[in-house]
């Protein structure tokens, strides 16, 4: 395990969703001290779209879903995150997140900040009935199933979660965050 940094950083987790994820890249390149967390889709959807998942934060430190037990959890036990965000946040990693799965990388973070009381911002991909999203070759209309909606719904009752559901509604949320950690 890296050594712990000088002071909590904000921990960035990517799923496997086109839907605002150049925005969300835009957002972390913005931002100072960000580790990256991808989920085994997530990082095929980023080079899917283009982009070098090593690429994107240069300072940060990265990590990817390859161990069952998810070991870079112990980081959110020994303080080095502030914050958690899930962006974009898939109806499948949203879905596991409302029903307590923790059977992946994200979901596992997503589980361990709650337990250690680390704030947690999820921008849903599936939040409204009908969306337009860009795939990596063209704009696709979506219809998110009922299903997808009442979890996204659920999702924002769990405590210490915020759920978003516009990239604009992301970034203010982070400015916030940011703002109370100082």
């Amino acid at each position: 395990m890296q050594a712990r940094p000088e002071k909590p950083r904000l921990a960035w987790a990517v799923t496997g969703s086109g839907h605002y994820l150049e925005e969300c890249l835009e957002i972390i390149r913005e931002l100072d001290d960000v580790d990256l967390f991808y989920s085994r889709a997530g990082e095929e959807v980023i080079r899917m779209y283009g982009h070098d998942p090593k690429s994107i934060v240069p300072e940060g430190r990265i990590y990817r879903d390859r161990a069952a037990s998810a070991p870079p959890v112990g980081l959110f036990y020994r303080g080095d995150y502030h914050t958690l965000v899930v962006a974009p946040a898939t109806s499948n990693t949203v879905a596991k997140m409302v029903l307590g799965l923790s059977d992946t990388l994200v979901t596992n973070i997503y589980a361990q900040a709650g337990k250690c009381q680390v704030p947690s911002i999820v921008l849903a991909c599936d939040a409204i009935p009908e969306v337009d999203t860009p795939a990596p070759d063209r704009i696709v209309r979506l219809w998110p199933r009922q299903v997808d909606l009442e979890h996204t719904a659920r999702l924002k009752t769990h405590e210490a979660t915020t759920v978003v559901e516009t990239a604009g509604q992301l970034s203010e949320a982070i400015k916030k965050r940011l703002a109370e950690v100082g």
